[in-house]
């Protein structure tokens, strides 16, 4: 801060400045002034923002018993609502699809013209469709402000300026507007209102400082990321020793509103490597981002609106699976494990939309007794029932919101840190602006509020107050006025800097273009760019400008706006990460070890043959899922999936073949019997599952179902009058397979008896089905062959029944040519070289079979996928094992 102006400040002047921060940051600055000159009190610096001191001044005004009639102040919420509703309610309106970016638009539009002092010029301005749209809705805008006696932000410096000339109102002897790089219309008649009552006004700004300046080419955005906060960590730590206070340090991102949690997280690696460790504890981060992020990214918010969500019609089980689990209800601590369970199960069964009564009816039928989520939830099907419903007014709406939240135990049973707390406080002034839209909004239904409050929410820029620190985040026009011993600015490629033209599209562009609206015109944001670039270049001791030299496959210059600055490399020390940390701290030993403790004998496996299917794969996934109860969680769906539908014709076709017995059974029974037969195994079938899904069939889609499992059954059936004569012995029988030194439970589809007494042993298959996928060292499809070796050793076939509309078929493996039709035959004795006997199949089936069955046992549980990446694609054991860590690793060792 410069001398003269902190003496200024000390004989009572008061300070204007363009934003908050900058004000903040001259507080800042004049407090620590009298701290070094030894003062342990003073009077408060009067410097506030601009907006900050129309406001006040107007406060001064409303509550002073001379002046009345007025206008009372619209909130922002109410603005926007507003707006929203009249061009809603216009006809123009009606065609439009996104009415509150539209009144978003509008309203910027209202602003910028008050700001700029368009509104007279645009009465006479030509006008095309979208300027005549913004004068109707303005016209009525106005006018019903004017009825109900209100003002707004835009109009609140026009009418606090009529109001300085009164000698009731409060003004300053003395004014510094400090830091305006353009001072627009509007701002320049406040100023000059206060010159007129009395007020001696002046603009200052900064002194320019000279120093050392440098540009750096980066190879991408990570990089100059990365760059930047090695750097201000490494000035910040240069300048502790001995020095008063901490470096002023600040790094501006012309892109913050998308580089935000990039930088975020760069910075926080950078200044505390275990940042992200779950349980750490650390001292507050030495930086500071101005930007905040929208309300409803915060959890705790987010988790709000879920449950206002679930409260409503219907919602994305996604979305209920997160409010669930979430640490913001009531009971989330004592049954955290529990609810995770919860989930779990509730994917098997639930819909990907669900309601809140639905969702109810699951949890009641897998959880065996009461739990405190049930009981909420109830609780709030409950108060649903009695207020949520119907159309309110605002206040209404928020009390019963408010008052919902409260019945799930919002926001939980565990305390609060700082930062939530802030957000809890900033939710419900959020809730409270809501019950203010009384002004503007009459009723409104359930559903539109909570829409409404989302959007205000989500409008609504949050930050959590931390204590002062040294490292400042700013973005482009937030590092006006201020002063730093070291800055960098990043992003000042040519692409991206200066910035093109924005031109709001409600106002005429050549009627932005005159008023010199800098946003309105390439030279506007030229000009603009210009002098925002040379006041960084004027506003520390040490500046650094940065830009990226490419970004995905596009190739970047610097600015031409920073040629002139000498590009040179810039030494940075290397920082550890926290790896290098960890593997600094002691030698590290090597060692693999591939080897679970073996299976015991008396160790009960389930899972059945897909414990040899998984260990033929990969030994890793059928340890993770068969000892270790390791499964992915399940996505609802829609309707039936595969394996549904899959399930429901292995059912009709068991239940028929129940009834038919043999084929001379099939070949007998009348076509309407047989019809009806197989209708009623589909109507049994489809029952059933709707025992399990209440809601995955139901009307027309049941009756769909049933018609296409009859129309495959029967065709399935005719594939089957081509056999010789057989009888079939069982369907979906329980086995017992000893293999290898393990001891399996299974299910054999079905198993069949020729006349001649030979045996066939069957599994069905909705999908592709190859007899190669059984053979080999690592079998894909080992069921039939474990069924062959273990239960039926004297069988002469096994094949895949191909139950595939279009294209029905056996395939499979026989020793006799007409054991089934179609299916390839291996006789005893060889017919060529490089084909085995059956006899000699039967016997490595046995041999590797057993091995990989000991394999298991014996705790082999190497990551070793059968084919890699088609094993690992649609494996859900890979976060567990990792395999793509271990392949990118070794691309970067070959790499080198």
């Amino acid at each position: 801060m410069r001398d003269d102006l902190a003496q200024r400040i000390a004989a009572g002047c008061a300070v204007v400045t363009p934003n908050r921060r900058l004000a903040a940051h001259l507080k800042r600055d004049y407090d620590e002034r009298q701290l070094a000159a030894g003062r342990s009190a003073w009077a408060a610096a009067d410097i506030l923002s601009f907006s900050a001191f129309v406001e006040r001044a107007y406060g001064d005004a409303l509550y002073s018993s001379h002046v009345a009639g007025l206008p009372i102040l619209l909130a922002p919420a109410q603005e926007q609502a507003l707006w929203e509703n009249l061009i809603r309610e216009s006809e123009t309106g009606k065609t439009l699809l996104a009415i509150p970016e539209t009144a978003a638009l509008a309203r910027e539009a209202w602003q910028l013209a008050h700001a700029w002092g368009l509104m007279p010029r645009l009465a006479k301005f030509p006008l095309n469709d979208d300027g005549k749209a913004f004068q109707q809705w303005a016209q009525r805008y106005e006018s019903i402000t004017r009825r109900e006696r209100q003002t707004d932000g835009a109009r609140l410096p026009d009418v606090t300026a009529a109001l300085l000339t009164r000698p009731e109102i409060r003004k300053p002897a003395s004014l510094v507007y400090y830091g305006f790089d353009l001072v627009m219309p509007q701002q320049a008649a406040l100023f000059k209102a206060l010159a007129a009552a009395g007020c001696e006004v002046t603009a200052a700004g900064p002194q320019l400082r000279g120093g050392e300046r440098l540009r750096v080419a980066c190879a991408d955005s990570a990089d100059e990321i990365r760059r930047a906060a090695v750097w201000a960590r490494a000035r910040l730590e240069t300048a502790r020793p001995g020095a008063s206070s901490a470096a002023r340090i600040g790094i501006v991102a012309p892109d913050l509103t998308k580089q935000r949690k990039a930088i975020q997280r760069i910075f926080s690696a950078v200044m505390e490597p275990d940042y992200a460790l779950p349980d750490s504890r650390h001292p507050t981060l030495p930086f500071n981002i101005s930007l905040g992020e929208a309300l409803t990214s915060y959890p705790l918010v987010n988790t709000a609106f879920l449950a206002l969500e679930l409260a409503g019609r219907e919602i994305d089980f996604e979305r209920a699976s997160r409010l669930i689990r979430s640490p913001f209800l009531a009971g989330a601590e004592t049954e955290l494990a529990r609810r995770s369970r919860l989930d779990a199960r509730l994917r098997r069964r639930a819909e990907p939309v669900i309601t809140l009564d639905r969702l109810l009816t699951l949890i009641a039928r897998e959880e065996a007794g009461s739990t405190i989520l049930a009981q909420r939830l109830s609780a709030l099907a409950e108060f649903r029932k009695s207020r949520l419903f119907g159309g309110q007014r605002p206040s209404v709406w928020a009390r019963a919101i408010s008052e919902a939240l409260a019945i799930i135990g919002f926001p939980g049973e565990r305390s609060l840190d700082s930062a939530e707390f802030q957000v809890l406080a900033k939710w419900h002034a959020v809730v409270a602006d809501l019950a203010a839209l009384d002004r503007v909004v009459q009723r409104a239904g359930y559903g539109e509020v909570v829409s409404l409050l989302r959007r205000m929410a989500t409008g609504t820029l949050f930050q959590p107050e931390t204590p002062d620190v040294p490292i400042q985040v700013l973005g482009e026009l937030e590092a006006t006025g201020m002063e730093f011993d070291h800055l960098w600015v990043m992003g000042l490629s040519d692409e991206t800097w200066p910035r093109g033209p924005r031109p709001n599209p409600f106002l005429p562009v050549e009627l932005q273009r005159a008023a010199g609206i800098p946003q309105g015109s390439a030279d506007g944001s030229l000009e603009i760019a210009r002098r925002l670039t040379g006041e960084w270049l004027s506003c520390a001791g040490e500046i650094v400008l940065s830009y990226p030299r490419r970004e995905d496959d596009r190739e970047f210059k610097p600015s031409p706006l920073i040629v002139a600055v000498p590009e040179r490399d810039l030494p940075l020390p290397a920082y550890a990460s926290y790896r290098d940390a960890v593997h600094g701290l002691r030698k590290l030993d090597h060692s693999e070890d591939a080897g679970a403790p073996l299976l015991g004998a008396d160790a009960v496996v389930g899972g059945g043959t897909t414990v040899v299917r998984d260990h033929a794969a990969c030994p890793f996934r059928s340890l993770a899922r068969h000892r270790l109860g390791a499964e992915g969680l399940e996505e609802p769906h829609a309707g039936l999936d595969a394996m549904e539908r899959g399930t429901l014709v292995h059912r009709v076709l068991a239940q028929a073949w129940m009834q038919l017995k043999t084929k001379s059974g099939l070949e007998s029974m009348a076509v309407n019997d047989l019809d009806t037969l197989l209708q009623q195994a589909a109507e049994d079938a489809v029952a059933r599952i709707r025992r399990e899904r209440p809601t995955v069939l139901s009307g027309r889609f049941a009756e769909i179902e049933k018609r296409r499992l009859v129309r495959l059954a029967r065709a399935w059936l005719d594939v089957e009058k081509q056999r010789a004569g057989f009888t079939v012995l069982a369907t979906e029988d329980k086995r017992r397979i000893e293999i290898g030194g393990l001891t399996l439970s299974a299910r054999l589809d079905r198993v069949d008896a020729l006349d001649d007494g030979r045996r066939v042993v069957i599994d069905y298959k909705t999908g592709k089905a190859s007899p190669g996928a059984m053979v080999g060292a690592r079998p894909d499809e080992p069921q039939l062959p474990l069924y062959l070796v273990s239960t039926e050793p004297d069988a002469v076939a096994v094949a895949f029944a191909q139950v595939r509309a279009g294209d029905m078929k056996f395939a499979g493996l026989a020793r006799d040519a007409d054991a089934l039709p179609d299916v390839r035959t291996l006789p005893d004795g060889k017919i060529r070289q490089a084909e085995p006997s059956w006899a000699q199949q039967v016997e490595a089936w046995r041999a590797g079979l057993a091995r990989i069955a000991s394999g298991f046992a014996a705790g082999d549980a190497r990551v070793d996928p059968k084919r890699y990446p088609d094993t690992c694609r649609y494996c859900d054991v890979k976060p567990f094992c990792r395999i793509y860590e271990r392949l990118e690793n070794a691309l970067e060792d070959d790499a080198k």
